[in-house]
């Protein structure tokens, strides 16, 4: 109690003298040591934040992946009386499937709004707006020009709103 009293007559005695009084507000903070700074870097570089999204993304694949099986598991099968073999098998397939497919779009998507956001300096939502058409231009002309322009505006289209919504 004796520290805050001496600060407030402190405070008091140059408001007396009119200067500017200086009250201590907040904890001390030290400097971040080389470690902290380099583990910081490590997280914002855009190769942490692809592979991280990467692996996210497999995981949710993987896991959209299992539900669609678990609901529909006689997709890929024949017109016999599924085994639980069989059963098993087919989830395994469309897991990994799911699995992979994710994993490469969130990537991909990852990767190139980080590597825009580096070029341009600015965090804002264009960023992911164009990321979204990149990533869908790319994935679309797999299956041709008409599939890569629909590819480009509507993941262009579904980022952006998901960015909106994120950031409002």
């Amino acid at each position: 109690m004796d520290s805050f009293q001496s600060i407030i007559l402190e405070v008091l005695r140059r408001k007396e003298n009119k200067e500017i009084p200086f009250v201590p507000i907040g904890f001390h903070q030290f400097a971040p040591t080389r470690e902290e700074l380099l583990i910081k870097r490590m997280f914002e570089s855009c190769a942490f934040k692809s592979g991280m999204s990467c692996v996210l993304g497999f995981a949710l694949g993987g896991a959209f992946g299992l539900f669609t099986a678990g609901i529909d598991p006689m997709s890929t099968m024949t017109t016999e009386t599924p085994t639980t073999k069989m059963v098993l098998k087919e989830m395994k397939v469309r897991t990994l499937s799911y699995g992979k497919n994710f994993a490469l779009v969130g990537a991909m998507f990852a990767g190139t709004e980080c590597t825009l956001e580096s070029i341009r300096g600015k965090t804002e939502l264009l960023n992911g707006t164009l990321s979204g058409a990149i990533v869908g231009g790319v994935l679309g002309l797999r299956a041709g020009l008409q599939a890569g322009v629909f590819g480009a505006v509507g993941f262009a289209l579904f980022s952006t709103a998901i960015d909106y919504y994120l950031r409002h």
